[in-house]
C-alpha cells in the first residue's frame, strides 16, 4: 500500500485561539464537576499573566496542577458531557492560516495528526470537526465504575512528540516525505526536527529563537494580517 503523507499540528495557540484545558476547567467548575475553589490554584497566576507579570507556561501549569487535583473521583460521563458543551461552543474559535493550511492539506489527501497535552477527549472532539484522522492527548484512567482514579497513562509517549510521530507512522504506514509540522512553543521542536516543512505559528521567544538558528518557516497571525516573518 502507498504511503500517506502526513501533517502534524499542535492544537491549543496553534489552531484553537485559547486553550482547550483551560476553557474546559472553568467549564467543569461552572457545572459544578469541579469545586469552585479549585480556581485558586490558578487566580494568581492568570492575572500575572493578564498583567504580564508572568509568564504564560507558568499559567497553563497553574491550570493543569489544579485540573490534576480534582479529576478523582469525577464520572467519564459528566467529564464527556462538559467537553462537548465546550466545543461545541469554541468549535469555530481557531486561527485563520492554520485552519485554512489544515484544509489544503486535507484537499491533498494529507494524514492529518493532533498532538496535545490537553485531555484526549477533549482534543478528539474538537479535532474531528476539522476532519483529523487521528489524535493523541493525555490519556486519564478509569475505574470499573467509570470514574477517574487520578491516574496519567502512557505519559512517557505524550511527553515526547517525537515519539508520538514515530509511532504514528510506522502504525498507519505514513512517510515522513514532504512532511508538515505546525507548532507554537518549545514542546513541539521535537517534533519540528523531524518534518520536511516546520512551521513555527505565532512561537513564544524560546521557538522563535531556535527557528531563527534552524531557518525555519515562522508566521505570526495579528488580527486581520498573517506575516511570514524572514
Amino acid at each position: 500500500m502507498k504511503k500517506r503523507k502526513v501533517a502534524i499540528f499542535d492544537i491549543d495557540g496553534t489552531i484553537f485561539r485559547s486553550s482547550l484545558l483551560i476553557e474546559l476547567v472553568d467549564a467543569l467548575i461552572m457545572e459544578g464537576v469541579f469545586p469552585s475553589k479549585t480556581r485558586k490554584f490558578y487566580v494568581r497566576a492568570h492575572k500575572d499573566w493578564l498583567d504580564r507579570k508572568d509568564s504564560y507556561e507558568k499559567y497553563i501549569g497553574a491550570v493543569i496542577r489544579a485540573s490534576d487535583r480534582n479529576i478523582k473521583g469525577v464520572s467519564r460521563k459528566d467529564f464527556l458531557r462538559v467537553a462537548r458543551k465546550v466545543v461545541a461552543f469554541h468549535k469555530n474559535r481557531v486561527y485563520r492560516y492554520t485552519r485554512d493550511l489544515i484544509r489544503d492539506l486535507r484537499k491533498k489527501k494529507y494524514y492529518l495528526l493532533a498532538i496535545s497535552h490537553s485531555p484526549k477527549y477533549i482534543v478528539e472532539e474538537f479535532a474531528k470537526h476539522l476532519g483529523f484522522d487521528k489524535v493523541y492527548g493525555r490519556l486519564m484512567e478509569i475505574d470499573d465504575s467509570g470514574r477517574f482514579t487520578g491516574k496519567f497513562l502512557h505519559l512517557d509517549l505524550i511527553k515526547d512528540k517525537a515519539k508520538v510521530v514515530r509511532r504514528a507512522v510506522l502504525k498507519e504506514n505514513l512517510t515522513l516525505k514532504d512532511s508538515v509540522g505546525v507548532g507554537d512553543t518549545e514542546s513541539d521542536v521535537s517534533f519540528l526536527n523531524l518534518v520536511d516543512r516546520p512551521i513555527c505559528f505565532n512561537p513564544n521567544s524560546i521557538l522563535y529563537a531556535r527557528a531563527k538558528r534552524k531557518g525555519w518557516e515562522v508566521v505570526v497571525e495579528r488580527k486581520d494580517v498573517i506575516y511570514k516573518l524572514e
